[in-house]
């Protein structure tokens, strides 16, 4: 396995054990559909929370947030919606991307930005 494949990993466990320790409920991991992968189902407050992880080595070029395009984002929307309908899940949806980039001093660090798209902005 490549290292940059080491490091999304690593960085979706990250992901996971911060949202579990603010107390999200974690129901899928890398749940996929045709070609769209979610990296993280998760529920809390009743709300479903459909998360993408973006880990990158530096933000020298872009924010790992910024490389979540429309594209992605149609990906991701057609999986949520899939796994709803699979699932008979008829909670309301959120759509949330955490980030995990190194600091000056090499030490990984999240940033969770909730509620960081809507379906609608897939068109």
């Amino acid at each position: 396995m490549a290292s940059h494949n080491d490091f999304g990993k690593i960085a979706e466990d990250m992901a996971t054990d911060y949202l579990q320790k603010n107390g999200y409920k974690i129901l899928v991991r890398n749940f996929r559909f045709q070609k769209a992968e979610i990296d993280i189902i998760a529920e809390k407050d009743n709300l479903i929370i459909i998360t993408e992880v973006k880990a990158r080595s530096t933000d020298a070029f872009i924010l790992p947030q910024e490389a979540v395009t429309k594209t992605k984002i149609r990906s991701i929307v057609s999986a949520a919606n899939h796994y709803l309908e699979e699932f008979k899940r008829e909670n309301e949806v959120r759509f949330d991307i955490i980030s995990v980039l190194p600091d000056e001093k090499r030490n990984l660090c999240i940033e969770h930005i909730p509620d960081a798209f809507q379906a609608f902005d897939a068109n």
